[in-house]
């Protein structure tokens, strides 16, 4: 059994997506403006399994749910308050 908490960097990767910091920090501010009452896996930027993974982490309170949870306010809040 992983007991490991996974990194933000790492979600990225899980995602299929680029999880360099530049990267990052190119997601979040291009995609920051996310709508304050869309659930992170509505978001119009997921492919289908991407948005099945975020709910997926999420309703089974996964090992992935904390880090989900910080990518999900990261894209509500102003850029400087980013992880």
């Amino acid at each position: 059994m992983n007991t490991t908490q996974p990194h933000f960097a790492a979600l990225f990767a899980q995602l299929g997506l680029p999880d360099d910091d530049q990267s990052i920090a190119e997601f979040l501010h291009k995609h920051r403006s996310m709508a304050q009452d869309m659930r992170l896996a509505e978001a119009p930027y997921w492919s289908a399994s991407q948005a099945a993974f975020l709910r997926e982490a999420l309703s089974q309170d996964a090992e992935w749910a904390l880090v989900v949870d910080q990518l999900s306010k990261a894209l509500e809040a102003p850029e400087a308050s980013r992880p």
